[in-house]
């Protein structure tokens, strides 16, 4: 049956596939301080607290290679490199030792971060999301299936502002591992195909101007690349 819309309908959002094909994405959901160094950097304590979310809108995502305009209402964008994991099979309540079968594949992103704007709305006791979930906020590189990528567990994490490092960990650093991750977010909500989980940052965040450019990668995986424009 044909859909009478009153408006034109959004383009399907979607990230390349090593190997051919696109994911599309249904949901961006990103998981907050989950590497204590990183914790620590914000000025908070990384073990008293279990793993929380906060969302980005789906057209947020922009690919590897893109040109990211530098955001209005800030002067102090900031950088976080992530591994990203994509849903290929739902559920609810997914025990942590069952995760690794929902999972698609896995892609290198970046949480871009207005931290200005986002601290002082934590400071007025204000949902925080407009630091977070802006315009081209969410680059990403291409999804390596699970199947081809193995599990990254121990794979280092890093990324350069032309050419300097400025992040380096390694997965196994993450206070809060996939399968924990899944297995609280499902908790909440249900997940479902399409859904993107950016897993947290590690230490080393900080300030990106206009012609920067920003390479974010994790070994096994691949990486993410785009400039400040």
């Amino acid at each position: 049956m044909s859909q009478n819309f009153v408006i034109a309908q959004p383009a399907t959002v979607a990230v390349p596939v090593r190997g051919g094909g696109r994911f599309p994405v249904r949901r961006v959901y990103c998981v907050g301080r989950n590497y204590a160094e990183h914790a620590r950097e914000m000025g908070h304590d990384p073990d008293r607290e279990p793993p929380f979310f906060f969302m980005k809108p789906t057209d947020a995502i922009v690919t590897s290679g893109a040109n990211v305009p530098y955001p209005p209402l800030t002067q102090n964008l900031h950088h976080e490199v992530e591994l990203v994991v994509a849903i290929g099979t739902g559920g609810a309540d997914i025990a942590a030792a069952d995760a690794e079968r929902h999972i698609y594949g896995y892609a290198v992103g970046l949480d871009l971060t207005r931290r200005d704007l986002q601290q002082d709305l934590r400071k007025a006791g204000r949902p925080w999301e407009m630091g977070k979930g802006f315009d081209h906020s969410a680059p990403i590189g291409e999804i390596v299936p699970a199947a081809t990528a193995g599990n990254p567990t121990n794979a280092a994490i890093t990324l350069t502002v032309n050419g300097e490092t400025r992040q380096s960990a390694t997965i196994a650093d993450m206070t809060w591992s996939v399968g924990e991750i899944i297995a609280a977010l499902s908790t909440y909500i249900a997940l479902a195909p399409g859904d993107l989980i950016f897993t947290g940052t590690p230490a080393g965040v900080s300030a990106v101007v206009r012609g920067d450019r920003l390479e974010g990668a994790v070994a096994g995986i691949g990486t993410v690349s785009v400039r400040i424009a």
